[in-house]
């Protein structure tokens, strides 16, 4: 299999080298060796960052990530870790959407003030009690 040096896996994958160097440190990748200064991957290594980009654009952390791949180089995904996620996601986006229409209504409710409408109010509430927004609840 061919080998390709760091400049050729930035110009396939778009990810900078110092991104690479990171990910080389962090386990994430590995380098074949070396071509004068130049770090040598196995042409593998792009489908690897392709997983990468996909785990962080689905919301993993690279230590999420990094468990997905076995110490032999194989991906080992957990379902449950995968599901667990899915989850995360569904809750932010019902959160998104909660957000998205009460901006929406805010934009054209018809009372004199904010604090005079219904609606407003209950957005308030849920945003003081921390129902949305990024303040999390306290653990009892």
């Amino acid at each position: 299999m061919k080998s390709l040096d760091i400049a050729e896996v930035v110009r396939q994958s778009g990810v900078p080298a110092s991104t690479l160097r990171f990910y080389e440190e962090k386990g994430l990748i590995v380098s074949i060796g070396r071509r004068g200064l130049r770090r040598l991957f196995d042409q593998g290594v792009l489908e690897r960052l392709a997983l990468i980009a996909l785990g962080r654009a689905s919301g993993f952390s690279l230590d999420e990530i990094a468990v997905m791949f076995a110490p032999n180089g194989e991906l080992h995904i957990d379902r449950q870790m995968l599901a667990s996620k899915a989850e995360d996601l569904d809750r932010t986006i019902k959160t998104l959407c909660a957000m998205r229409d009460g901006l929406r209504h805010a934009a054209v409710c018809p009372a004199p003030s904010h604090l005079e409408c219904p609606t407003f109010r209950r957005i308030l509430k849920a945003a003081a009690s921390g129902a949305i927004g990024t303040k999390k609840k306290a653990v009892r």
